[in-house]
């Protein structure tokens, strides 16, 4: 099972009615590899996966999980899929909601109560087991929503959007807990649409829109190719731009928005002076200047001429 890869997709096709939610998927996860999937809503991720788990049949195509079908005995029991929709019972304790999903998984006995309590632990919650599900935070319904995907040690972990909604420790605490199946050598597949967290966690990265994949990589490989090492310079005046000011910038590129300026430059020690040098000419006053390096943000805005969250 080793030299297979652990997932596999090729050319997948599906829409519902008159729109097309894959048109010809592509990609592939090797065993142990964390792989990133980033688009805008609608791009077709979470159609992806529900693909994956065996939860839609697509029209055209082939998915393999470690060479089997999605939704046969043998997929099945290798992957695990943690929903973008909380699936629990609000009414029952988180250790209780544990024990429903293992018996799902045919655990029971000593192996039942030894699974949920690793999963008490490794969601930080053991402190928690006793109270209800309706009464836990939302990144804590998060987290035991991803223990409950993980009780039958599958070797391909699915996340659809694992972190929406949560608030910035219990994300830190879905880091740690992926960071710990990493090291277990399970392979994942971890979508969502904020690029921040692709850049931090994954191994390589797969850029969705319209149901396709556009472009693939590491986040080094994918800023070189299709960004280069250009920086972008962002300077905020205490008021509206000036025409003639905005006429000066023009052959800069500078995109222009009310008081802010974005101008993508290679040299910055040359080009910030004559950049700055204009604004003092027009007698425009900076409040602000910032000059980040490129990310996957800027990959995808060049890729599809509009940002990610359009």
């Amino acid at each position: 099972m080793t030299n297979t890869p652990a997932l596999q997709v090729r050319a997948v096709e599906k829409s519902f009615g008159s729109r097309k939610a894959l048109d010809g998927m592509e990609l592939s996860v090797a065993p142990g590899e964390l792989l990133g999937i980033v688009g805008p809503n609608g791009a077709g991720k979470s159609t992806l996966v529900h693909s994956i788990a065996g939860r839609i049949r697509p029209e055209a195509g082939e998915i393999r999980v470690y060479g089997h079908a999605p939704g046969s005995p043998g997929a099945t029991a290798l992957v695990g899929f943690v929903p973008q929709e909380l699936a629990l019972y609000p009414l029952l304790t988180a250790r209780e909601n544990l024990a429903a999903f293992a018996r799902y998984q045919r655990i029971g006995g000593e192996e039942l109560k030894r699974v949920v309590d690793d999963a008490l632990t490794w969601t930080a919650l053991r402190d928690r087991a006793g109270d209800r599900a309706s009464k836990l935070s939302g990144g804590m319904k998060r987290r035991l929503n991803m223990a409950a995907g993980i009780l039958h040690g599958p070797k391909l972990l699915l996340l659809d959007e694992p972190t929406v909604g949560v608030d910035p420790q219990s994300r830190e605490r879905i880091y740690a807990m992926i960071g710990e199946l990493r090291e277990r050598g399970m392979s994942l597949v971890y979508t969502s649409h904020y690029m921040e967290e692709v850049e931090r966690l994954c191994d390589r990265i797969v850029i969705v829109d319209r149901g396709r994949v556009i472009a693939e990589g590491t986040r080094d490989d994918l800023v070189r190719e299709h960004v280069g090492h250009a920086q972008e310079l962002s300077i905020t005046t205490d008021r509206y731009m000036e025409p003639a000011l905005r006429a000066r910038l023009a052959p800069f590129g500078a995109n222009m928005n009310g008081t802010v300026a974005k101008i993508r430059i290679t040299s910055a020690a040359d080009q910030i002076a004559d950049i700055l040098s204009i604004y003092r000419g027009e007698n425009a006053h900076v409040t602000d200047l910032a000059l980040t390096s490129p990310g996957l943000e800027a990959v995808f805005l060049a890729l599809t001429g509009r940002e990610l969250r359009e």
